[in-house]
């Protein structure tokens, strides 16, 4: 039965990617995400988004393509891989006529996905109620509750406020100070200082908020505007930056559940 659930799966950010990576390696092989034209994703070492832009990302040894059309997707699955199709408005749904579908944009609202798009249909994070919205719903803040699946009601509203290591919080996030063409100078992965220059916006410098890893920056010649998250330090050292994470294993972990229980499973 693994080979022939369909998902469609919104969003190819960090944690859709999770939830993707950690079906694939659970057996599921038909898996179809859909993204914007031009994806922003912070954490671009571990989120299939990057394919709309390099036509493929292996993430941990699991590939998604980009696939033009249906019948391009039908391809990319049977070579073994995730395809990813850019389709804001989900059109692509009903061609698929899927099993399953998963919002996973974490856009802390509803954008419009309802319990007709799939006999299972399941929201990741605030802005869903379970029961009206969709049939399941997953917590998405940390703490002991992370990943658990509702079937009534709603997950935790948005706090805003990232996780705290060792004593830093919003200073990890890095927001863009003014609008325009976004330019990285740091390199994922390396360690900068607090007050280094690691991108520009225009003419405007971007500083490091933290010392730490540089684990997340959004990709270059994006278009931004004030105030819009473009990056992530790690103060921790030895972080692996090509390796899901925890949170996302999490939120992968009650989708999971959710789609074994709905579809009695093992």
């Amino acid at each position: 039965m693994l080979n022939t659930l369909t998902f469609v799966i919104k969003g190819a950010g960090e944690m859709a990617s999770g939830i993707a990576w950690r079906l694939y390696r659970s057996g599921f092989r038909k898996i179809i995400m859909l993204e914007t034209e031009a994806p922003m994703a912070i954490r671009r070492t571990v989120c299939f988004s990057e394919a709309v832009y390099e036509s493929r990302k292996t993430v941990d040894t699991i590939t998604a393509e980009l696939a033009l059309n249906d019948r391009e997707a039908a391809a990319v699955i049977a070579r073994g891989n995730i395809a990813i199709m850019v389709d804001p408005c989900w059109r692509q749904i009903e061609n698929f006529s899927p099993d399953i579908v998963i919002d996973a944009i974490l856009a802390k609202r509803n954008l419009g996905t309802t319990m007709q798009e799939a006999p299972l249909v399941i929201g990741a994070g605030p802005g869903f109620t379970a029961g009206r919205d969709v049939h399941a719903a997953i917590e998405t803040n940390r703490g002991p509750a992370l990943g658990q699946v509702i079937y009534t009601g709603s997950p935790e509203p948005n706090t805003s406020i990232p996780q705290e290591v060792m004593g830093f919080a919003s200073e990890r996030v890095i927001y863009a100070n003014t609008e325009g063409i976004f330019m990285a100078s740091g390199t994922l992965g390396t360690r900068v200082t607090a007050g280094e220059t690691i991108a520009t916006i225009g003419t405007t410098e971007v500083h490091a908020t933290i010392s730490g890893t540089l684990r997340g920056l959004i990709r270059d010649n994006l278009s931004v505007k004030a105030h819009t998250k473009i990056g992530d330090i790690e103060p921790r050292d030895h972080v692996d930056i090509d390796k899901v994470s925890d949170k996302a294993l999490g939120i992968a972990g009650g989708v999971l559940e959710a789609v074994l229980t709905r579809f009695n499973i093992g």
